[in-house]
């Protein structure tokens, strides 16, 4: 359920030409930046991109990144994006930037569906010239590159439907590619993790544990490493619980000293028109306050707003 509150009717005419009066004059009025994009949804901001080039004959997004600056401007022109295209922006320069941070290429693939990955491979080719294989070909390797490659290439139902009796034979061999041989069975791990639905690899992970008394995280900190552990349990824990995942990851772009302000806006702006409704009750859960207050706390200024306003206040 997504966290932005939207009107559904508002005028993408009206939109622009206010987006316009905001712009003119010496500074910009941020207020009515955060006013009219953070309550509109994709389809919404669309129209107003394409009103304001037909008025003004002058793309919007340029002139967005002339106005504001900082992390303001930066999750601004990452929410203006087209979902898809926005995944593909994200995993293009986690990738081509490997050595600094391959986290969120990894966390794009491993947590969006089969049809979500087949639309981020057609904006990826078109943006950037190339093919998201042939990219993660090119700037990952060993089981790393092994289960990106996979998951972007292999279909997976999306359904909640799954078979027990198969989920309980892929709980038995993943125990006989990992805690039961000396070494690890990889290829086994890939196939299956890589392969399956949602819902049969949450069963599979009750399976596991009810057969061997193990948590199959834990089995995957144990018998992997690396990136390509990261992204097995990535897999499973959006499997699981997905909005428990990303409550996660946004309590550690917030922990300790300063602000992870690239995660914290990838989390957020990426999640709004999704599962943040969702996200925001299960960080209040786990950690005992509003993921709110804790935003608050970290950020100032335009760029507080704007999350804020993103996370329906």
């Amino acid at each position: 359920m997504a966290s932005i509150s939207c009107p559904p009717n508002a005028s993408p005419r009206d939109d622009a030409m206010q987006l316009h009066r905001a712009f003119k004059g010496f500074g910009c009025d941020n207020s009515a930046v955060i006013s009219i994009l953070a309550h509109r949804n994709y389809a919404q901001r669309a129209l107003i991109q394409h009103e304001y080039q037909t008025i003004y004959h002058e793309g919007i997004l340029k002139r967005l990144a002339s106005e504001l600056s900082g992390d303001f401007e930066k999750s601004v022109l990452l929410w203006m994006q087209n979902p898809a295209e926005r995944d593909a922006t994200l995993i293009r320069d986690s990738l081509t930037n490997a050595a600094l941070n391959p986290k969120p290429a990894n966390e794009v693939i491993c947590s969006r569906t089969a049809s979500m990955i087949q639309s981020i491979k057609q904006y990826y080719h078109s943006k950037f010239g190339t093919t998201l294989e042939n990219d993660i070909g090119h700037y990952t390797a060993g089981d790393h590159q092994k289960i990106l490659l996979s998951l972007v290439t292999t279909p997976r139902y999306e359904g909640p439907e799954f078979d027990r009796m198969a989920a309980d034979e892929d709980a038995k061999a993943l125990y006989k590619a990992g805690e039961r041989k000396i070494g690890t069975d990889e290829i086994t791990f890939i196939r299956i993790f890589s392969g399956r639905s949602s819902a049969h690899l949450a069963y599979v992970s009750f399976a596991y544990a009810n057969l061997y008394g193990t948590p199959l995280k834990k089995v995957i900190k144990k018998e992997t490493s690396g990136n390509f552990m990261q992204c097995l349990s990535i897999i499973l824990q959006c499997a699981e619980n997905p909005a428990a995942y990303f409550a996660k990851e946004l309590h550690k772009s917030m922990k300790g000293m300063g602000t992870n302000d690239s995660a914290l806006i990838r989390l957020i702006v990426s999640r709004a028109e999704i599962d943040l409704h969702y996200i925001k009750a299960e960080y209040l859960k786990k950690y005992k306050k509003p993921v709110e207050d804790a935003v608050h706390s970290e950020t100032s200024g335009n760029y507080r707003k704007f999350l804020l306003a993103l996370l329906g206040g």
